[in-house]
């Protein structure tokens, strides 16, 4: 089915909504990842002009989708599929109110679609839409192979006021990783800036200089909560902002990688320990926000299957002292 050119205004209450999030509030059947590759290909106009990716929108614009092709599905199998996909979302959720969802998200499944990926939990979103056509919607990301801890809101009134929580570095996230070695000290904080760099079809974040083109500061504080010899550590860590694949490429720049990344593991000759899986070995263990009614949500993710795995065979006990709760706050 190919629509025609569509037109939408914005609402009062829309203002102040990303572009693309408008989109997909108000085109629930598209992907988001085709709506972000229709803002690049620069097909969406906001009141004639060019949308940016990230461009925050105002009551009364008129926002142009060019003409779209979509292909339906046999309704019978749209509600199979839809059911089952919700009864997977309830099996990973850790916490839920009217307003907000915490999941604890798989490795291996992305949080949001790209090239050669159809299956990941935006679309999954979709199938909780409420009765008054609000969906739920992404509040930070994940990269595919970390798991737990995932915010998602469930309002755009829960949506806007997380956004903002975000953006002023009031959200606290806590994360968990088996690393190479035992950095010194034991306890310390890690700033440097990130630049995205390509090598053919692979991307990857490197260590910039400050003031190099695209690159942004980046800081995590870590801690080392126990160790296995001196060849492993398991670190707490607490990134103060959220850069693309920051914990990864940050613990590899300190000479300590993360167990399984096959991305920014770089130490020569060093074999993985008998009976591990070759699983990156990071966990959004903890995520604290205040939530947008009061109050504050504090939600802890277990270990995925593969680090209960680790954790077990090295000894390692799960409710060991975490001493990032002494890293101070910084925004």
């Amino acid at each position: 089915m190919r629509s025609g050119v569509q037109t939408a205004t914005v609402s009062a209450d829309e203002a102040g909504m990303r572009v693309d999030r408008f989109v997909e509030a108000r085109f629930p059947g598209l992907a988001f990842s085709h709506i972000q590759r229709i803002i690049r290909k620069g097909e969406l106009r906001v009141n004639g002009k060019r949308a940016q990716p990230k461009q925050r929108l105002e009551a009364g614009q008129a926002v142009r989708l060019p003409p779209l092709r979509t292909e339906p599905r046999p309704p019978a199998q749209e509600a199979d599929a839809g059911a089952k996909t919700r009864d997977f979302l309830k099996s990973i959720t850790l916490y839920e109110d009217a307003d907000v969802l915490v999941l604890d998200k798989p490795m291996g499944l992305a949080v949001q679609g790209g090239s050669g990926t159809t299956r990941h939990l935006d679309a999954m979103l979709e199938t909780l839409r409420d009765a008054r056509g609000q969906r739920p919607r992404l509040v930070h990301r994940l990269d595919k192979d970390t798991a737990g801890c995932l915010l998602v809101a469930k309002t755009r009134f829960a949506a806007t006021a997380l956004a903002k929580t975000f953006r002023s570095r009031s959200a606290r996230k806590i994360y968990w990783a088996l690393v190479a070695g035992v950095p010194k000290p034991r306890q310390g904080r890690i700033s440097t800036f990130l630049a995205k760099e390509t090598r053919g079809d692979d991307s990857f974040m490197r260590v910039a200089r400050h003031g190099e083109e695209g690159a942004s500061h980046a800081v995590t504080y870590y801690a080392v909560i126990d160790t296995a010899a001196r060849q492993l550590g398991w670190l707490s860590l607490k990134p103060v902002t959220g850069r693309t694949h920051q914990l990864r490429a940050h613990l590899a720049h300190i000479g300590h990688p993360i167990v399984g990344d096959p991305k920014y593991f770089s130490r020569e000759n060093w074999e993985l320990p008998r009976g591990m899986q070759d699983r990156l070995h990071l966990l959004a263990r903890r995520i604290v926000v205040p939530h947008p009614r009061g109050g504050t949500m504090d939600v802890t993710a277990p270990l995925p299957p593969h680090m209960r795995q680790s954790w077990n065979l090295i000894g390692f006990d799960v409710n060991r002292y975490d001493p990032i709760v002494e890293a101070p706050e910084e925004k």
